[in-house]
């Protein structure tokens, strides 16, 4: 008895394509068995549609549904997602404003071709959809073929089972029932779903029988799975995408901010979400903990940023202590609250020419580096001149957290060290009322003159303030005092739906790849039939999907388990054994031996040699035409069966 596996090709006859249109199974003369083991459809690209309208909305039916096709659009649409995180979204209002300002010779094309709202462009929308519709048009057929798969019995056995890739064969004084018996047996105990037949022909005449087993749909399954999976994902994404919402607050300790639309410093709804739809809850910022490295390589990165806050959910709810950092957002009213950000807001009093408190309170300043130098306005609207008429004021300026007033407004580590405020004064109109919103970070001085200050820092033309430091304006006009510094907390409130239907999706698309790469679906089939000498001649053959040596190893452990059922008899040209031969047969079966790696199922007998000629209707149920030979050698001129 030997196992053998094919693992050379003989030079073929012909083309692989075959004459008249055959199908590749047709010609190798495997039919039903060598059907393909997976419900992929068959990529019909390259096949020119028959001339009409039908016939071609039918083949770009066909190629939209391909998964070539799916393939390219997934592609493109991860490639369409790149300038969404490259160029700054409609959703961040001040960064797309500061980067058409500086940009302005390619943002009017970028505006044409909106590339300041990727995700909710028509492009973007039409891959997205074609993705969509690939994916239905591939799971809907796939899913109703792998149904039919698993309600129909395992096909067949073909004619010559010597064509298959991997093939064994001995022969035994058992008879073909029992020997058939056993392989039921052997194979249901292995979990292979099985077929039996008693090769009973039409004439009523027995001629010994076969049994088909076929293992392995959670390979199909996992395929099914990813699929689906994958369509999850994109139903997540969708429905993310039409009910979401973001809003930004920047918030200085000591204040607080209630979900409503009036409190956001920008806000962003979607379709189905919008400010009508927003929860009733709330939150203060008690204060800021931040601690940053002091010393080493990494002096100055951040060691703790955390926010500590008292949040209450509902209008009448009562207020919860709680904390938000970097990694650990607040859940409030199904909602989720992050904190994104942080910097320092100097205190000031601002008093005007009467001497009266035009300003007093904290104003934040926007950082520009790692080390939190600060940028800020600050402006007066109410400010009153010597002659009484209404005078508006304004400074402008850094805040350096550790600085040194000697070289310049420029911070030196992030930590309140030796905090310095350098200003610049101007009076004029803020133009803040002609109805047109002005940013509160910036100060346009288009209607206001500077005043001109003595500085006491040569080369710079700021002043430059310790806290409790002040700065008298020329001609009386009013003063400004730093009193201290508060810490300021940005936040975002998020409103997203779909995600956890995206992470199920997400760890069922995982599950099943892993099935779809690991599982081999795989076909055997166990023909005992009477030999010419009187003994039963037992064949065994295998399919695989894929390439694996596996196919051999498992037709070697069965042959080797129905050794007791059907030992083996010794080879005509082998000297007898005087201790026994079930024994040695049994070794023999066991160091069967596995010739190279298995050819792709995708391949099989594609010579069809001219001595394997494709027999009649009987096939799989029959003896073979001719005695099947007692040992078989390893064979070169097949490759297995279409996979």
């Amino acid at each position: 008895m030997s196992v053998t596996e094919k693992t050379e090709r003989e030079p073929r006859e012909g083309n692989d394509k075959g004459t008249g249109g055959e199908a590749p199974q047709e010609r190798d003369g495997l039919g039903a068995a060598g059907a393909q083991l997976s419900t992929q459809p068959v990529d019909t690209l390259r096949s020119a549609p028959a001339i009409g309208t039908l016939a071609l909305l039918r083949w770009m039916w066909r190629q939209l549904t391909s998964m070539r096709i799916a393939l390219v659009l997934l592609f493109l649409l991860s490639l369409a997602a790149i300038p969404g995180s490259l160029i700054p979204q409609h959703s961040d209002a001040l960064k797309v404003e500061a980067f058409k300002k500086t940009h302005p010779g390619i943002s009017p094309l970028y505006d044409r071709l909106g590339m300041f709202h990727v995700y909710s462009s028509p492009w973007f929308a039409a891959i997205y959809i074609l993705l969509f519709v690939s994916l239905a048009g591939c799971i809907v057929p796939r899913t109703w073929q792998f149904v039919g798969q698993l309600r129909a019995r395992p096909p067949a056995a073909p004619r010559h089972l010597t064509r298959l890739p991997a093939y064994s064969t001995w022969r035994t004084d058992a008879e073909p029932e029992q020997v058939l018996h056993a392989a039921h047996k052997a194979l249901r105990g292995r979990r292979f779903r099985t077929a039996l037949s008693d090769g009973t022909g039409k004439d009523g005449k027995g001629g010994g029988g076969s049994v088909a087993a076929e293992k392995g749909y959670l390979r199909e399954t996992g395929n099914l799975l990813f699929h689906i999976a994958l369509f999850g994902l994109l139903i997540s994404f969708a429905v993310t995408s039409l009910n979401k919402a973001e809003g930004g607050k920047l918030i200085v300790e000591g204040d607080g901010f209630t979900n409503n639309l009036t409190q956001y410093d920008d806000f962003s709804p979607s379709t189905l979400y919008t400010a009508d739809d927003l929860k009733p809850f709330g939150f203060k910022l008690d204060s800021f903990d931040s601690a940053y490295e002091t010393s080493g390589p990494d002096i100055g990165s951040p060691r703790v940023f955390k926010a500590n806050i008292h949040y209450w959910d509902g209008a009448d709810g009562k207020p919860v202590k709680g904390t938000i950092d970097t990694n650990h957002p607040l859940s409030i009213g199904g909602e989720k609250v992050y904190l994104i950000g942080h910097g320092y807001a100097p205190i000031v009093t601002v008093k005007d020419a009467k001497g009266n408190v035009a300003f007093r309170g904290p104003v934040p300043f926007l950082p520009q580096d790692s080390n939190i130098t600060s940028t800020g306005t600050i402006k007066v609207p109410d400010a009153v001149g010597k002659d009484g008429k209404p005078q508006q004021l304004a400074f402008t300026g850094y805040f350096t957290p550790t600085g040194d007033a000697g070289q310049g407004p420029r911070s030196f580590f992030p930590g309140l060290e030796s905090p310095l405020l350098f200003l610049n004064a101007y009076h004029g109109d803020l133009g803040i009322d002609g109805g047109v919103s002005k940013n509160v970070y910036q100060l346009d001085t288009t209607k206001m003159k500077q005043f001109k200050l003595e500085t006491s820092t040569p080369g710079i033309n700021a002043v430059a303030l310790k806290p409790g430091e002040a700065i008298t304006l020329p001609d009386g006009a009013g003063s400004l005092t730093f009193t201290g510094v508060k810490t300021w907390a940005s936040f975002q409130v998020s409103h997203q739906s779909g995600n956890e239907t995206a992470l199920i999706s997400g760890v069922a698309a995982i599950l099943g790849l892993m099935g779809s790469l690991f599982i081999q679906r795989r076909r055997i089939w166990v023909r005992a039939v009477p030999g010419p000498d009187g003994t039963t001649v037992v064949e065994m053959g295998g399919l695989g999907r894929s390439e694996s040596v596996r196919i051999a190893e498992e037709i070697g452990d069965i042959a080797l388990q129905l050794q007791p059922e059907a030992p083996a008899l010794p080879d005509e040209d082998e000297d007898e054994d005087p201790v026994g031969n079930s024994a040695g047969n049994a070794e023999t079966a066991a160091n069967a031996e596995t010739a190279g790696k298995a050819e792709n199922a995708d391949n099989a007998d594609n010579a069809a040699n001219a001595e394997n000629t494709v027999e009649g209707p009987g096939e799989g149920t029959g003896q073979p035409d001719n005695p099947v030979p007692v040992e078989s050698t390893p064979r070169t001129d097949d490759e297995g069966a279409r996979a």
